[in-house]
């Protein structure tokens, strides 16, 4: 009877979902007054169990959740009330422990202030614009007379827990959505998170007002909602970089195991959207409110690793990587709690804001030049190795698919094409240069007499060596990297990925290349450096003009200039990767003397990595690979 009172007084004279919550929250207080405009209305309450029923429904605006299917939410003390006051330190540190977890009062109220933060574009749909665009579209009758927008690409709703209410009222702002919103053509993501805040709305006018600040958001260098098929799979890409780099093992097993790495990646948010349980995902919203979407990597690299510790290589054989990652972040509970998840997650060292967000840019821009647009509908593409194709003298075709899926993703979109071989084209590093100008990205691959494999991959055009005239220098990017394949596979990589804490942020005003070191003047007799390659002249770093997609040297503060030497070449030689301090237990990670016959590999400061096969070497065989972007 009471229940039934409540909701006629709710939905028939429109009492806002907070004013009810006061009126049964209580069984000390037998009666509340609320006011609807100027006219006292007093509803008497009494504490039976089924008003308590209503009351704790109510608390935090959940009439739109079908409560016999929520879980059981494990009671924690009330945060305090000012959080939102906080310093943004301590705010971030409150909300990543979880401090709304038990109140949804307290969530309700957060979401409605952090969307309201939210700096947007001057012209953003409210609430008010809703109700007059909803009455217009729907009137009398509901959401089901009408499509749902194309930008879901047909993807099924997650509704996590709603009513029939809710769901029509998701239903009913998502078309709103694609009615005021006709930019956005592919957004995937999109219905969980209005699920998620329909939760916590005390009606779909505040929900659309909220998420629609999100989608509007014009802050500098952050993202909320992917609202393209171009930007979706920009932060695909994205994240693969940055599982590539962060997840090493997790990686190397999803590569040795699965055709194509990068539609294992393509589903990193459904993982965080539409597998994760309920009270997994909700504290994964609750970050993302606050700090946007690079949390949302963070959280997707920590699911990787634990999924990486969960399972073994043996386990792996043969199976549908995709339906497995999928199956283990829907059974997460077993495997990790989700305090410790985020704890986790937030001791991941990413880089910058900014930096992620240079890598998304050059990710949107190789999908462009792949003819990916803003407007076009989902398709697919194959970014692994061709195993039926391919034919190399060094590698096998699955140890080449492994390398392939180690370099950025945005070259990963075209096949490998071999550039030069000394099968082919003979041991002259003048065909080596002549052969590989003008191709960016390349990866060299050698094999020594003894049947060690190792290689590099190198970031920039060798025709680089070329822009101090006679004097060589160092040049390259962040995302060099050098690595072995046999007797084992493994990588290594510039030393601040692995320890970006070594490295400042450059302030605008005084970013800078590193300076130059003076240098012997090179030798004018290669014959006499070919038997002693470790005796190979050593060129100085080369200012870079322009901004490198990730990673930028001259945004970081170095402790050391080699820590930065990438690549040169000269006439005597090419030198992958060097170390300057005399007696200091480091060298060169890869060079190669002027005839390509012998080399030496040493540890080296800039990768951080051990010999990569035996000290003094002889060469076997070299290929050098690009990217046919034809």
């Amino acid at each position: 009877m009471w229940a039934s009172l409540l909701q006629w007084c709710y939905y028939g004279l429109g009492i806002k979902g907070s004013a009810l919550c006061m009126a049964a929250g209580s069984g000390q207080d037998r009666q509340r007054r609320v006011v609807l405009s100027s006219s006292p209305i007093t509803v008497v309450v009494t504490p039976e169990d089924d008003a308590w029923h209503i009351s704790s429904s109510c608390v935090g605006n959940g009439q739109f959740v079908d409560w016999e299917q929520m879980p059981e939410v494990e009671q924690q003390a009330d945060p305090p009330e000012d959080a939102l006051s906080r310093p943004p330190k301590e705010l971030k540190k409150l909300v990543r422990e979880g401090c709304w977890a038990a109140s949804r009062r307290q969530r309700a109220a957060a979401y409605q202030r952090l969307c309201q933060r939210v700096p947007c574009r001057l012209v953003t749909p409210d609430a008010l614009v809703y109700r007059d665009v909803a009455t217009r579209l729907f009137g009398k009758h509901g959401a089901s007379s009408h499509p749902l927008p194309d930008f879901l690409g047909g993807c099924s709703l997650h509704t996590y827990c709603l009513n029939l209410d809710g769901v029509e009222a998701l239903k009913k702002i998502l078309i709103c959505i694609g009615n005021l919103f006709p930019d956005i053509t592919y957004s995937p993501a999109l219905p969980s998170l209005v699920a998620l805040l329909l939760h916590y709305s005390e009606d779909e006018a505040q929900c659309f007002e909220n998420i629609s600040r999100l989608i509007a958001s014009n802050a500098p260098h952050t993202s909320y909602i992917d609202q393209s098929f171009l930007a979706h799979q920009a932060s695909c890409m994205t994240f693969g970089d940055l599982a590539n780099k962060h997840c090493p093992a997790a990686h190397k097993l999803i590569a040795s195991t699965s055709e194509n790495v990068f539609e294992v990646y393509s589903e990193w948010l459904s993982w965080l959207f539409r597998d994760l349980p309920f009270s997994y995902a909700i504290r994964v919203f609750d970050v993302f409110l606050l700090e946007g979407q690079k949390v949302l990597y963070r959280i997707a690299l920590a699911l990787l690793k634990q999924y990486r510790l969960s399972v073994s290589s043996a386990e792996q054989d043969g199976t549908d990587t995709r339906a497995e990652l999928q199956a283990f972040v829907q059974d997460i509970a077993q495997h990790v709690t989700v305090d410790k998840l985020l704890e986790r997650a937030f001791g991941i060292r990413l880089f910058s804001r900014k930096e992620i967000w240079l890598l998304q840019m050059a990710n949107r821009k190789a999908l462009m030049e792949r003819g990916i647009t803003m407007v076009q509908g989902r398709q697919s593409f194959h970014l692994a190795v061709d195993m039926q194709s391919f034919s190399s003298s060094i590698v096998s075709a699955q140890e080449m698919r492994i390398i392939w899926s180690w370099i950025p993703e945005r070259f990963s979109l075209f096949p490998p094409l071999l550039l030069f071989s000394t099968s082919e084209d003979g041991y002259s590093l003048q065909r080596f240069y002549s052969c590989c100008e003008g191709y960016e990205p390349t990866v060299l691959i050698l094999k020594t007499m003894e049947g060690e494999v190792c290689g590099a991959f190198l970031s920039s055009d060798w025709s680089e060596r070329k822009k101090n005239g006679l004097t060589s220098g160092f040049f390259g990017t962040g995302e060099c990297f050098v690595f072995t394949v046999r007797p084992e596979m493994e990588r290594y990589e510039w030393v601040f990925i692995k320890k970006p804490e070594l490295a400042k942020a450059v302030p605008r005003s005084r970013q800078r290349s590193p300076s130059p070191i003076a240098t012997p003047p090179l030798s004018s007799s290669p014959t006499s450096h070919s038997a002693s390659p470790n005796l190979l002249t050593v060129p100085a770093p080369q200012r870079r003009g322009r901004l490198s997609p990730f990673l930028a040297i001259r945004h970081f503060l170095l402790p050391s200039k080699t820590a930065s030497m990438f690549m040169s070449g000269s006439r005597e030689g090419i030198v992958i990767g060097n170390d300057l301090v005399a007696g200091g237990g480091g060298g060169q990670a890869l060079s190669l003397d002027a005839n390509l016959l012998r080399g030496r590999t040493e540890p080296c400061e800039t990768f951080d990595n051990p010999p990569l096969c035996q000290e003094n070497f002889k060469v076997q065989l070299l290929e050098v690979w690009g990217f046919q972007n034809t």
